[in-house]
């Protein structure tokens, strides 16, 4: 692979697009897609209008990391030079370029969905443009924007079937994401124990919240709490770590599984509206994602 063309991959951050799948699975789960499945039924569906949104989705997260790194020019340049818009390998005027058009893309691959898609896509891209430009800068709201980006990810995947009574599920990824991103705050130079404990107690809140919206919404079996299991043992597992030993790399092991470990989360939310099939389906991003991680950055 060409160094210039790993470099803009490495923009993308790969790693992190199977968990922007991951939600869209989970959103189309939730409405209903796959209803009616028996525990261990292969679905059989017209999959093309998913797909696309699924790569809509990709699209999307792609564009919002690379504007990421363009707006953070500056920082990187002393913290981060290494990086392939600060070490001068990637033009920061074709990097915003790649940036604009791989968003545009996702909007255009939304509104091949539906109308609904589509304007879901726009207010999220306008969420991801704000909290690369201005609101990262912000304690709270940095952190808030980028879970109501999960957020809004999760419901245009629901939004594809036009149907949005079982909307309150979006406020997982927003709480989770909102957490993990207050961890991410000490990366850099650690000493971040307060953060640490409030991600740890909004992780509790969100295992509890999926609990309880599957009680009231799903009418699906106990699958579930098998991958509720899985997403607690990798959250906290390092996320523990990082607090008895608050150094700037475990931190940054304890934000990088909480990124990938969203598509654990998302498995856990499908199969309370599918069936076990499907949660092993979203399964198989994990291991995907976790190669990359090895591959390219995370954050």
């Amino acid at each position: 692979m060409g160094s210039r063309l790993k470099a803009y991959l490495q923009l993308c951050r790969p790693a992190n697009l199977p968990t922007a799948a991951a939600d869209i699975v989970a959103g189309i789960s939730i409405a209903g897609f796959f209803a009616g499945l028996s525990a261990f039924e292969i679905p059989h569906s017209n999959f093309l209008p998913a797909l696309i949104l699924i790569l809509a989705s990709v699209f999307l997260y792609a564009g919002g990391v690379v504007l990421n790194d363009v707006f953070d020019i500056e920082i990187d340049k002393v913290e981060r030079p290494e990086r392939p818009i600060p070490s001068g390998v990637v033009p920061l005027g074709k990097a915003t370029l790649f940036g604009f058009v791989l968003l545009l893309v996702g909007i255009c691959l939304a509104f091949l969905t539906n109308t609904t898609c589509g304007l879901i896509s726009i207010v999220l891209a306008l969420a991801i443009l704000s909290y690369d430009k201005f609101a990262k800068h912000h304690a709270f709201l940095g952190p808030l924007n980028m879970g109501v980006c999960r957020g809004l990810n999760l419901l245009m995947g629901i939004s594809l079937l036009n149907t949005m009574e079982n909307w309150p599920y979006v406020l997982v990824p927003v709480v989770f994401i909102f957490a993990v991103t207050m961890v991410s705050r000490g990366e850099v130079h650690g000493k971040n124990k307060g953060n640490i404990v409030l991600a740890g107690l909004l992780y509790i809140l969100v295992l509890l919240g999926v609990y309880y919206l599957h009680c009231i919404y799903a009418d699906g079996d106990l699958w579930h709490l098998v991958f509720l299991a899985l997403f607690a043992f990798m959250v906290f597992k390092p996320l523990l770590r990082a607090y008895r030993e608050n150094s700037p790399a475990n931190i940054k092991k304890a934000v990088k599984a909480g990124v990938i470990s969203i598509i654990l989360l998302d498995a856990a939310i499908a199969v309370g509206h599918s069936n076990i099939i499907i949660g092993l389906i979203i399964l198989l991003l994990l291991p995907l994602s976790m190669y990359l991680a090895k591959q390219f950055a995370v954050t």
